[in-house]
């Protein structure tokens, strides 16, 4: 197609020019090089901005917000819930914490309770017991004279349990003399013991031992010696005291130590407890 002379100033192209005359073929349709380009429909998806600053474009950010708005909110709402369900299966309230220490002092009170009586049961059973066993020791509370014939019946027919102490002695005899005073107060003291005197000579013991052997103590329990001290002036001296036998006995563990918090006062020169 031949171009005019202002087409050519104007710089149009000639496959856009349409011309009554060759715009149609012989049978009437346009040809390749006379058709119009094809117009694609506009996309109406939103990509997130509007390039269009008229009425329309703003109407249609708008609308746009308010959607991710809303959907941002419910989404929040959802996670406030899911937050809100798992602190209530995993936290306790503070009335809840308070409410549970409450138990746990009632628990402990009871508890002390149930402590406290099944501790006074105890103390009275083992007191009964004990009482019983003490109904079953015999007392003495003096000090036995024994003779040569009565020695063994003495200590072989006793009691299991008990202790008998034996002191041989010789009459003239300052330490000797001592002794038997120290063992009466001995035998108050402690009845539960079986105190008793035996002459060296009665028992026929050799005339030496009757003048270095005494004064001296035969410990026995259950049918057997259990302790044998003999020249016990050489340990004690001359003139003593039962406190010195007492605690002489009580060093060896033939005695129990007695912590009574108030203190025995003897006599000095005979032994006997004070009132």
């Amino acid at each position: 197609m031949a171009l005019s002379l202002d087409d050519k100033l104007l710089g149009e192209k000639v496959d856009y020019y349409c011309s009554s005359s060759e715009d149609e073929d012989g049978d009437g349709k346009p040809t390749n090089k006379e058709r119009l380009p094809e117009i694609k429909p506009p996309d109406t998806t939103y990509p997130g901005y509007c390039t269009n600053t008229g009425p329309k474009g703003v109407l249609t950010d708008w609308r746009e917000y308010k959607r991710l708005e809303t959907e941002k909110r419910e989404n929040q709402e959802k996670e406030r819930q899911a937050l809100a369900k798992k602190l209530t299966l995993t936290c306790r309230s503070h009335l809840d914490d308070e409410a549970e220490k409450e138990k746990d002092e009632d628990f402990l009170k009871e508890l002390e309770e149930l402590e406290d009586e099944f501790i006074k049961e105890y103390r009275l059973k083992r007191l009964e017991e004990m009482r019983k066993a003490l109904d079953n020791v015999p007392k003495f509370g003096r000090v036995v004279e024994l003779t040569s014939d009565s020695f063994v019946e003495a200590v072989d027919k006793e009691k299991p349990g008990v202790t008998v102490i034996v002191h041989l002695f010789e009459n003239n005899v300052e330490a000797c003399e001592a002794m038997n005073g120290c063992l009466l107060c001995l035998a108050q003291e402690y009845p539960t013991f079986k105190f008793c005197k035996l002459k060296a000579s009665e028992a026929k013991l050799s005339s030496k031992f009757s003048k270095i052997g005494v004064p001296a103590l035969l410990i026995y329990k259950n049918s057997e010696l259990i302790g044998n001290f003999v020249n016990l002036a050489s340990h004690l001296g001359e003139d003593f005291y039962a406190v010195d036998v007492e605690s002489y006995l009580q060093e060896y563990g033939y005695l129990p130590d007695k912590d009574l918090g108030a203190p025995v006062i003897r006599d000095k020169h005979t032994g006997q407890i004070r009132g």
